[in-house]
């Protein structure tokens, strides 16, 4: 597993099960918890997916923490590439405009857009703040 030709293939392939996994039982558990009436599991997952995106960028590539880049590949494009639904996401919107739901649907497009990003830079000022609690003194 010396070659990177293989190793990182491998991680990513592994990042990318395991977050797809999370996906599909988070959103069995926020459409029991929820209801299927409104796209909240997907909403849920992507803001999230958002908020560790965020967070992980800023301590792993912003090279603060020292993490194989293999294993950045296996969060960032394997498991979060997988995880978060963005494809998902427009099938939702997609359907909501379907169904003449056009408040729901802009709605469901502020939510996931908007606050994505809000999630993002919160995961991102979280990070900054553990760095500076942690290693910076």
């Amino acid at each position: 597993m010396q070659n990177p030709a293989f190793r990182t293939p491998i991680a990513i392939s592994l990042g990318a099960i395991a977050g797809a996994l999370w996906r599909y039982y988070l959103s069995l558990w926020f459409s029991q918890l929820f209801g299927t009436g409104f796209p909240y599991s997907t909403a849920i997952v992507n803001l999230s997916g958002c908020f560790v995106m965020g967070f992980f960028t800023t301590l792993a590539l912003g090279r603060l923490i020292a993490i194989h880049p293999d294993i950045q590949l296996l969060v960032t494009t394997g498991f979060l590439g997988s995880y978060t639904t963005f494809s998902t996401y427009e099938l939702d919107v997609a359907k909501l405009l379907q169904e003449r739901s056009l408040e729901n649907d802009l709605v469901y497009c502020l939510i996931s857009s908007f606050f994505g990003l809000v999630s993002l830079f919160l995961g991102n000022a979280l990070a900054e703040f553990f760095i500076k609690r942690l290693f910076i003194k």
